[in-house]
């Protein structure tokens, strides 16, 4: 495992207890291919920091935007936490090299994958939680999600994707798009969904998510952008 101390550098925290931080990177791949370790793996750590980010990124933008209604403060929220834009942090960090993995997934490509890095995201947020409480990891978030923030109301990517892919979906085929499952990974307290976004036989974009809401939301902004450079001539 490669120098904790250049994760911390790129966190802007140095942990107490590294106990913690080891734990928040060791994916349940690695402890089954070496059961004689005695750890523990991350998924504990993730359903805290899980909830530690919905209220640190909620305090955020309730601050950040005084004027803004309940329900665009939701659909910020949801952009910011979502799984895509969690594993964008982490490797923005650098995380997915510091993971534990088992032999298995990083050669399926582990360190890079969108679900196992939002998920260590979380981990190693609810690793400071537990090590130095709240405000550092406000400190994170606010660095983080500032330039995503300023991404996000750019391109418009909080509104309502579902509702604007149908409208396009009907105006050029006159058909709804549909929304299939494709697959879910992860344990029953976080599991990720895998959904596509079809049009006829044509799937036209792709997401994950911790809901299925989530994950077709992402499949249909993913579809969005495909459709603007869509020819129909």
């Amino acid at each position: 495992m490669e120098d904790l101390s250049v994760l911390e550098e790129n966190l802007g925290i140095q942990f107490r207890d590294y106990s913690l931080l080891t734990r928040a990177l060791t994916h349940r791949s690695y402890l089954n291919e070496n059961p004689g370790m005695a750890l523990e793996d991350n998924e504990r750590l993730e359903f805290l920091g899980d909830a530690v980010l919905d209220f640190v990124v909620a305090a955020y933008l309730y601050h950040r935007f005084p004027e803004m209604p309940e329900g665009d403060l939701t659909s910020l929220r949801a952009a910011l936490v979502r799984t895509t834009m969690l594993a964008q942090f982490a490797r923005q960090m650098e995380i997915g090299r510091f993971l534990r993995l088992g032999y298995g997934e990083v050669e399926n490509g582990g360190r890079e994958r969108s679900p196992i890095l939002c998920a260590a995201f979380e981990a190693v947020v609810g690793a400071i939680y537990l090590d130095q409480g709240v405000e550092p990891v406000e400190t994170l978030v606010k660095r983080l999600a500032a330039p995503a923030l300023q991404q996000i109301l750019a391109d418009s990517s909080h509104k309502d994707a579902k509702s604007e892919f149908q409208v396009w979906a009907q105006a050029q085929f006159n058909i709804t798009p549909r929304y299939e499952v494709a697959s879910s990974t992860g344990p029953d307290h976080a599991k990720v969904f895998t959904v596509q976004a079809i049009v006829g036989d044509t799937v036209w974009g792709e997401g994950d998510g911790r809901s299925k809401q989530e994950a077709a939301q992402a499949a249909a902004a993913v579809a969005l952008q495909k459709a603007e450079d869509f020819d129909f001539e």
